[in-house]
């Protein structure tokens, strides 16, 4: 259970951060630059939250989507900032449980919703520039926030494999390609996409 008392504590004037499991990092550790990003990601959503209307088509089941997701960014932040334990990898080991981690479950929740919203838009002839409605640009910007929420994950795993669930990579990657489809699904299905022509101000 989480309980916030105080706002301020003091014990990061040296620089350093308290992880998940009671150690001690400095606050430019690749760790702690991987869930903040994650928490950055999480205020991106917060705002293009406020960007779905019910005049937008979808912009009810977009926002309880986007709650949701809100909520396991959490688990993903939660699950980085406490590093894998040995045991944790045992077996039926009681000590697998006591740790809140991210499941395939989650990603897996993704892959449906991408698959959900994606069926109805007509194939891209080039990229697409971020843009268009409120709600299709704030859903762009979080996705380039989560894909260096990605980015930083994989560095973090790379580092540190043992003490890193792999998992959540694997999320962060389906939440960017959500987000894209998203921001299509925001744009009239696609119809008020604005498309990228290569080479259009030379």
């Amino acid at each position: 259970m989480v309980k916030l008392n105080r706002i301020y504590t003091r014990t990061g004037d040296d620089g350093t951060t308290g992880l998940g499991d009671g150690s001690r990092v400095g606050k430019a550790d690749i760790r702690v630059e991987a869930y903040g990003t994650v928490d950055e990601a999480n205020a991106a959503l917060g705002l293009a939250i406020t960007k779905c209307s019910s005049t937008i088509a979808q912009g009810d089941s977009i926002r309880s989507l986007l709650i949701s997701i809100q909520n396991d960014l959490f688990d993903v932040g939660a699950d980085l900032c406490c590093p894998v334990r040995p045991e944790e990898t045992v077996p039926g080991a009681a000590s697998a449980k006591s740790r809140l981690r991210v499941t395939p479950l989650q990603t897996k929740r993704l892959e449906s919703a991408i698959d959900l919203h994606n069926e109805r838009l007509a194939p891209l002839t080039s990229f697409v520039l971020p843009g268009g409605t409120n709600l299709a640009a704030a859903l762009h910007l979080a996705r380039t926030v989560v894909r260096r929420a990605e980015r930083l994950t994989v560095t973090l795993l790379r580092a540190e494999p043992g003490q890193t669930n792999p998992e959540t990579v694997k999320y962060l990657n389906r939440l960017s390609d959500l987000l894209f489809v998203l921001g299509r699904v925001a744009n009239d299905d696609g119809a008020g996409d604005v498309l990228w022509v290569p080479g259009a101000s030379r």
